[in-house]
């Protein structure tokens, strides 16, 4: 599996439900979606991301095939259209965790 996830921040916070419509509309659209997760923060933060999204496919590459869908770039348009601001990270599962000892101490 390849995870994508990302955040979204958007300067109007009225623009939340409808990105969150534009984003879940992936859904069942996009055949190379194995798994679509949305959650809106619901803690009063500044430094919160607004929405996030988390993505899996069956490959890197199912994911390229995902960005440049059609119905992935009317996404990206709604997007561009709110000014969202984003960051993400994409990874290959299984996903490491590194805990770091305390040998020595």
């Amino acid at each position: 599996m390849y995870t994508h996830v990302v955040m979204f921040t958007l300067p109007d916070p009225e623009d939340i439900p409808s990105t969150v419509r534009a984003l879940s509309g992936m859904e069942g659209r996009i055949p190379q979606i194995r798994y679509l997760e949305i959650g809106v923060d619901d803690s009063p933060s500044p430094r919160s991301a607004h929405i996030l999204l988390v993505t899996r496919f069956d490959s890197k590459e199912a994911m390229a095939a995902y960005q440049v869908h059609p119905h992935h770039r009317h996404v990206l348009e709604h997007l561009r259209e709110v000014e969202v601001s984003a960051v993400k990270v994409d990874y290959a599962e299984p996903a490491l965790a590194v805990v770091p000892t305390l040998d020595g101490v």
